[in-house]
């Protein structure tokens, strides 16, 4: 592992947001999936969560540019059970879709545990996400068009969500328990031996300051 590379990823991780999330409910274009996991990465989104569509999910390498190796994707089966397990972690659920309770994306608190509800593009959220969720939000457009792609509106949502949280500091110091933190580093730095590693129920070793892995540790 390159000293340097190392060092950009321990920076990544120490701004990862652990309480700040997507769920995208049957997104079924591979480039838009790829284009959201981008985003999350961008500001920092530690995982994204998905009810995959009924031919599945892809994420395009190039859309992503690579950032699927950063942001792990949570895979559900159902609508109903990823919000129960989101409003177990302690999230607000926030459905963006247009309508007379929708408020303006601005208004909305992302400081707080938030995962934002996206629905596939012409479709949007089914009438069950909707019901799931705690509140609706909007972004205001006064052209012709209804709405952005999804991937254009998740990566406003997100930034405004970042814009947030970096005026609230929240990007200042490591949000993640230091146990977690050595195991999501080591499985960045070194995803084969982490493979192995799980395979064989074996404990990663710990990692020097310069990334590298002490001799004889296997």
């Amino acid at each position: 592992m390159n000293p340097e590379r190392f060092q950009k990823l321990v920076r990544a991780l120490r701004r990862r947001q652990p309480d700040l999330t997507v769920l995208m409910e049957r997104v079924h274009k591979t480039h838009n999936l790829s284009a959201i996991l981008r985003n999350c990465d961008a500001v920092g989104v530690l995982e994204a969560h998905a009810i995959p569509p009924e031919g599945g999910l892809q994420v395009h390498s190039h859309t992503s540019a690579g950032t699927d190796k950063w942001v792990r994707l949570v895979r559900h089966q159902t609508i109903q059970a990823a919000v129960a397990e989101l409003r177990g972690r302690g999230f607000r659920v926030i459905a963006a879709h247009p309508g007379p309770d929708a408020v303006d994306f601005r208004e909305i608190d992302y400081t707080v545990p938030t995962a934002l509800m996206m629905g596939a593009e012409l479709l949007g959220l089914s009438d069950e996400a909707l019901a799931l969720a705690d509140q609706r939000i909007s972004i205001p457009m006064v052209g012709m068009a209804q709405s952005f792609n999804v991937s254009v509106a998740t990566a406003l949502l997100l930034f405004e969500a970042y814009r947030q949280r970096e005026a609230a500091h929240m990007y200042d110091e490591s949000r993640i328990a230091p146990d977690e933190s050595s195991r999501i580093l080591f499985e960045w730095a070194y995803p084969r031996i982490a493979r192995y590693c799980r395979d064989r129920e074996t404990p990663y070793p710990s990692l020097g300051e310069d990334g590298g892995i002490p001799k004889g540790a296997f």
